[in-house]
């Protein structure tokens, strides 16, 4: 297969422009790719525009939007020269993309696989004269217009390009990706996840579970997340408490200790259910100050359960045993380390997460 981006294209350039709407866990996996295309082609700068699907103009969400804890593990990654993190409101959207367009890209890539069409638009607005590469969804007769947008690509980027029929894991599809896009070859052993945690974090999770009394801790420490940004991918947190509740019943879990986690905002009414319900060893944790806070509490765990988001994903990396809730939908972004990894399903496809019992739970780690 002749690669997207001709390889003379490559030796020449300087620079190269990523667009993708990111989240923790296409970062988890994605950041594979941006590894090895630095390797393959160090002479080129990586810049990274980091899209954000949640742009408003209301100001009293532009702080949450701002410090949205995706851009400390990118920022720390050390993979790109410059990322355009101020698209989450219009004004900023529109000064970032005046500071693109300063650039003269030679090739800008987007890596958007929601709403295509839009940022096909873009990345033709960033580089009117360079290489532009997108990805593309068959034309509705109901959205007609989104066939000028793709005419502004220059090149597709298909959902997978493999010889092999049949699903694939995510980690897979975005190996593929950057093979269409230069020929690489990311091997599977390369895809695994990672995550480098800072020393500090690592000491700050340690003295938090002290403050808890849980460092001298003579059972297990299991991390529960039943939060995701979907409904459908939650799990409701009345059966985390029960689960907690059965657990500390069995001999296996009877000293264990319970970390719920949750987002900021659900922090009290985590702290009101453990009160409530009388949970002994049981406290919620939120990393509310950077991402790293996040795995560096996860590497303490003997144990993970969580509902379908990043932090089944982040378990992988941290190499800690996870329990995966998942809905049928998109058996693509189970965890990577099967070996590590158990994934318990909903029964049909249109069932939510909801639709997973205690029991079954309980089945799997018994």
């Amino acid at each position: 297969m002749t690669p997207l981006i001709p390889s003379e294209l490559l030796q020449k350039s300087e620079k190269i422009l990523f667009i993708a709407h990111l989240a923790l866990g296409d970062f988890t996996y994605l950041q594979n790719g941006f590894r090895a295309f630095a390797a393959a082609y160090p002479h080129i700068q990586i810049h990274l525009w980091v899209d954000e699907v949640r742009r408003t103009s209301d100001a009293t969400q532009w702080e949450g939007l701002r410090t949205y804890s995706l851009y400390d593990w990118v920022e720390e990654s050390g993979l790109f020269a410059k990322i355009y993190r101020k698209t989450y409101s219009p004004a900023l959207y529109a000064e970032s993309l005046r500071e693109a367009q300063a650039e003269h890209y030679p090739v800008v890539v987007s890596l958007a696989h929601v709403r295509p069409q839009q940022y096909a638009d873009l990345a033709r607005a960033i580089t009117p004269e360079g290489l532009v590469i997108g990805t593309r969804k068959p034309i509705s007769p109901l959205r007609p217009w989104h066939y000028f947008s793709y005419r502004k690509i220059d090149a597709v980027l298909t959902p997978y390009a493999g010889e092999d029929a049949g699903e694939h894991h995510i980690s897979g599809v975005y190996a593929d990706w950057f093979h269409q896009l230069t020929g690489l070859d990311i091997p599977v052993a390369e895809r695994y996840p990672f995550v480098h945690i800072p020393e500090a974090a690592l000491q700050q999770a340690q003295a938090q579970l002290a403050s808890w009394g849980f460092d001298s801790r003579k059972g297990p420490l299991v991390l529960l997340n039943p939060f995701a940004k979907s409904h459908k991918r939650g799990w409701p947190l009345e059966r985390i408490a029960e689960l907690i509740a059965r657990m500390q019943k069995q001999p296996k879990w009877a000293d264990a200790c319970f970390l719920i986690n949750a987002m900021p905002q659900e922090l009290a009414k985590v702290n009101a259910m453990v009160q409530s319900r009388g949970l002994q060893r049981t406290q919620a944790f939120s990393a509310v100050d950077n991402f790293f806070q996040l795995p560096a509490m996860l590497a303490q765990c003997d144990l993970i359960i969580s509902v379908e988001t990043s932090i089944m994903h982040l378990a992988n990396a941290v190499h800690v045993p996870v329990v995966a809730l998942m809905r049928k939908k998109n058996p693509e972004w189970a965890p990577f380390d099967s070996a590590n990894s158990t994934v318990l399903t909903a029964a049909q496809r249109s069932d939510w997460v909801k639709a997973i019992s205690v029991d079954q739970v309980l089945q799997v780690i018994g």
